[in-house]
């Protein structure tokens, strides 16, 4: 859905004031009186903008996290060299439709939407175990609103290693995130176009028959559960030193 406004890459480049934002959405406030839904929706943006002075502050009193982790508790937890699956994620060619098609979408425009991000994310870096670096430095050359705060911020978020970060042991499927936001495919269709033709429920779990789910696309190039599993034990590792 063209549910965001579009406004991050003005916000990178200074061509519109934080503060201005602000302003313009308390008076949408105001005039939002006694509609619980649209005062949600503002409220909900306004808290996006505080995440992006957050991540500011966070870069301005610890500039150590463009080197290492921010919570030195993980500065422990063992990373993987995968150029292939790197390569893979980096391609859209991981074999999980959501994961292909946020990738993909970036290639071809420099965006995609937060809840993408998070999910393509938190899948190199809990299910391919590649150390968040690789991934902030892919976005930072591609994203049309790469800024190095909330970028870092985001990773290390999804990493499980930031500040306020989501707990390590939290680690979203992409298969049932597909069906809670995609499950009619559109998004994965526009992007994965071999898949075109494929049931939308398909998108919802692995092959189970071993084939791909189309001519020419990928078969999963890991086992989720499996990898879950260990990304788990890794991180209980580096806690327990």
């Amino acid at each position: 859905m063209p549910g965001t406004s579009q406004l991050s890459p003005d916000l990178r480049y200074g061509l519109i004031s934080i503060r201005e934002l602000y302003h313009r959405c308390q008076q949408a406030l105001a005039q939002a009186g006694g509609q619980p839904a649209a005062q949600s929706g503002i409220n909900t943006y306004i808290k996006e903008l505080a995440w992006r002075e957050f991540y500011m502050a966070v870069l301005h009193f610890y500039p150590e996290v463009l080197e290492t982790d921010f919570n030195p508790d993980l500065r422990g937890v063992s990373w993987h060299q995968d150029p292939a699956g790197l390569a893979a994620w980096k391609e859209g060619r991981t074999g999980f439709p959501l994961v292909d098609a946020g990738m993909r979408q970036l290639l071809a425009t420099g965006w995609m939407h937060n809840r993408v991000r998070m999910i393509v994310s938190m899948f190199l870096t809990k299910d391919l175990h590649v150390h968040w670096m690789e991934g902030e430095s892919h976005f930072m050359q591609l994203l049309v609103d790469g800024e190095i705060a909330s970028n870092n911020g985001g990773w290390q978020w999804s990493a499980g290693t930031g500040a306020d970060a989501a707990p390590w042991f939290r680690i979203q499927n992409p298969w049932t995130q597909t069906k809670r936001y995609d499950p009619e495919g559109k998004y994965i269709k526009t992007w994965v176009p071999e898949l075109k033709d494929v049931p939308a429920e398909m998108f919802f779990a692995p092959p189970t028959n071993g084939l791909p789910l189309a001519k020419g696309y990928p078969l999963p190039i890991v086992d989720h559960a499996t990898e879950r599993d260990r990304t788990l034990q890794r991180f209980k590792v580096a806690t327990k030193r």
